[in-house]
């Protein structure tokens, strides 16, 4: 990423959606942007790491685990995979696991926090829906940029 949040923000301003809830930088990599892609589930981590394995083009997953800390949706084996495919990182509403391997990784991770817990793995879930987070709307297709100041997303 070239450019920081905040110098994002005061250019297009208004454009853009800042997300006000504190998320924490897990990942090897701070800074990272790209295509929104959605996940909505609550501690079920199947359809995560269905969609990690699967080629991600810079993009960026939004998972909406409803702010659930109760088990990870997002372990260090997950993770590795969406680097190893190609995705520029993940936003996290909800745990992870794992958070010294993440830490790591070539990967951008925020998350609100971490659970050894495992998740479900049935698969429920839904994918690239539009989900709200603390207030702010993450449609599949647009834009998201995070970075040590936070998270900001064209509406």
């Amino acid at each position: 990423m070239s450019i920081s949040t905040a110098d994002l923000y005061d250019e297009r301003g208004d454009a853009l959606d800042s997300l006000s809830l504190q998320f924490q930088d897990i990942g090897g990599r701070v800074a990272f942007d790209g295509p929104v892609r959605t996940i909505r589930c609550h501690r079920d981590n199947a359809l995560v790491k269905e969609v990690l394995a699967t080629a991600g083009g810079g993009a960026v997953l939004v998972i909406d685990g409803g702010g659930s800390l109760e088990s990870a949706l997002v372990g260090d084996l997950i993770a590795a995979s969406a680097g190893d495919n190609g995705w520029a990182g993940l936003i996290v509403h909800g745990a992870i696991r794992d958070r010294d391997a993440i830490g790591r990784l070539d990967l951008g991770v925020k998350a609100l926090g971490s659970n050894p817990r495992k998740s479900a793995k049935q698969g429920v879930g839904e994918l690239d829906v539009a989900v709200e987070i603390g207030g702010v709307v993450f449609r599949p297709g647009a834009h998201v940029w995070a970075d040590a100041d936070g998270i900001l997303v064209e509406h």
